[in-house]
């Protein structure tokens, strides 16, 4: 028998037969218990949602208004607002209405490359100046500091702006968020192409300042875009994706400036030429991508991609609660151990990113080129791991190792990098960046899906958001640190700085508990106490799953 999730892609309407080895369930069924009745006859015991039959004395004294009421752990609670409320009370569907169909739609892949796309210009503007630091310092008479908070000014927007980006995200929609995202980005790219001259540092500042409000937008969205437009077998490689957009911005961030703009201080109008050729090129890819958005981007499909997804869409929508979600996720310990150490690795890869031709120049003056080139090189090993990693969740779903093998890899190739990036060999510099790419990039996805599946039902926008928020403020912290760090006593004590805290982050990740929430919905499980009836044989060892109605989805 296929598995349950080979089924994705096939049509369930009413009126129609369950497919061979699924059970319909009556309408008069009590909520959340599926019979067993075709498998062992009529006096074979039924399941219920935590493993207890609502006949029993259990069920009885929590389940009636004069029983007593039992309080709801955390983690429970968001689960609990996807019950009816009242004993008697029915969730819509008809006697023997079967699940809502679930599909998925070819426009998936189109949603994924727009919003791949607007991402990828975006992480260009984020890390433009940074890779020719000493050519802007030049052509507008600032200090390095300055430059470095138009990288800076990323991270600092979205702390502030995350929680009502991800409130906008919740409660209007997927497609008014990717329009923000998009059109904002747009608007700040066409402002810089106003700065290109040498007392205007303020107008380019101001154009990144808008383009760091539209990263706001952007950030929290490839869990949100891969849960609702995709099925379970690719939800992870197309979360790691959707993530590889803002990679590849970054990789050519750090090729084109440099080749775009070369160090041509001596000539300043040359200098200037080159630079608005930049802007107005960035400018032009960032308008058709808003206009393509306009046209292609749809708020969800028509029907949903996966189990878990009609449950949530099931749920009463007046149910749902912000503050209350927020409230949920820092209740969640293994959550908020996750934002930790995502945060500090994350964090340490804006770091780097950010002060890359600074530690390089140190070590091998005159290599602007080739420092772009290696953070190239780090970035596309990074796009490959995070591939490989969402390939590899994807398949085995073991999400706590595969984090914490990677995180500890990561670890390895910064040591690498940090004392060997002073032995006169450039090469050497490639090779050890990217392998610290390859892990710490792809990293990113992982951090993303495995907070998607430990804390389902809770947004994905929401936990994707908050993740974030934590990288930018350890990208700060570290950003600073670091650069007084090389300035004082040269890159190898900044770069051993960030090791002592990605050991830190290993021990937090090592202490998180794994419970694949979404991953057991989508297979038919809600919690390790439910099992799936077998229905064509008891010796079967696949798991299989109970084709629910309605009213038994809504309970779950």
């Amino acid at each position: 028998m296929a598995r349950p999730d080979d089924e994705e892609g096939t049509a369930m309407a009413s009126g129609h037969p369950p497919a061979n080895g699924y059970l319909p369930v009556p309408g008069d069924a009590p909520a959340g218990k599926v019979s067993a009745e075709t498998q062992n006859g009529p006096t074979a015991g039924c399941l219920a949602l935590n493993g207890v039959s609502r006949d029993s004395p259990k069920a009885t004294a929590s389940g009636t208004p004069d029983g007593p009421k039992t309080p709801l752990a955390p983690e429970e609670e968001t689960q609990a607002r996807l019950l009816p409320k009242d004993p008697g009370e029915e969730t819509p569907g008809g006697e023997g209405t079967l699940v809502p169909r679930i599909a998925l739609s070819p426009r998936r892949f189109v949603v994924l490359l727009i919003f791949s796309a607007y991402s990828l210009v975006n992480a260009f503007q984020w890390i433009q100046y940074s890779i020719i630091s000493n050519v802007f310092e030049g052509f507008y008479n600032v200090s390095s500091l300055h430059i470095d908070w138009l990288s800076m000014v990323y991270m600092l927007a979205y702390v502030p702006l995350i929680f009502p980006a991800t409130w906008l995200l919740d409660t209007r929609g997927l497609r008014l968020t990717a329009l923000l995202g998009s059109g904002l980005n747009c608007l700040g790219a066409w402002i810089k192409c106003g700065s290109v001259q040498q007392h205007l540092f303020w107008v380019t500042m101001l154009g990144q300042c808008l383009c760091s409000v539209a990263q706001v937008f952007i950030l929290g969205l490839p869990s949100h875009i891969a849960s609702v437009w995709f099925g379970p077998k690719e939800v992870s490689t197309a979360c790691a994706t959707a993530v590889l957009g803002n990679q590849l911005g970054t990789a050519v961030g750090f090729l084109l400036p440099p080749v775009l703009v070369p160090n041509t201080q001596n000539n300043t109008q040359l200098l200037a030429r080159n630079i608005s050729t930049m802007f107005y090129g960035t400018s032009a890819v960032a308008t058709l991508l808003f206009i393509l958005t306009v046209i292609a981007f749809k708020e969800k499909p028509q029907y949903p991609p996966s189990q878990a997804q009609a449950v949530l869409q099931d749920s009463p929508p007046g149910e749902y609660s912000y503050v209350k979600s927020i409230r949920n996720l820092f209740k969640n310990i293994p959550f908020v151990l996750l934002l930790i150490s995502y945060g500090i690795m994350t964090g340490a890869f804006y770091s780097v990113s950010t002060l890359l031709n600074q530690m390089i120049l140190t070590h091998y003056e005159g290599e602007e080129v080739n420092a772009g080139r290696i953070g190239l090189t780090l970035v596309v090993a990074g796009m490959v791991g995070s591939i490989l990693c969402g390939l590899w969740l994807d398949y085995t779903k073991t999400y706590k190792h595969t984090t914490l093998t990677v995180y500890i890899l990561s670890f390895v190739g910064m040591v690498i990098f940090t004392f060997t990036l002073n032995l006169g060999h450039i090469i050497i510099v490639f090779v050890t960046g990217g392998l610290l790419g390859f892990f710490m990039t792809g990293y990113l996805p992982l951090g993303f899906e495995f907070a998607v599946e430990i804390t389902y039902p809770e947004s994905e926008g929401t936990s994707s958001g908050l993740l974030n928020a934590a990288a930018q403020i350890f990208g700060i912290l570290f950003t600073l640190a670091q650069g007084k760090l090389t300035s004082a006593y040269g890159p190898r004590m900044g770069n051993v700085f960030l090791c002592v805290w990605m050991f830190g982050g290993i021990i937090l990740t090592a202490l998180i508990k794994s419970d694949l929430k979404r991953h057991n919905i989508n297979k038919g499980i809600t919690n390790g106490d439910i099992k799936a009836v077998p229905v064509d044989s008891p010796t079967d060892q696949e798991s299989k799953t109970v084709l629910m109605s309605k009213q038994s989805e809504s309970a779950i």
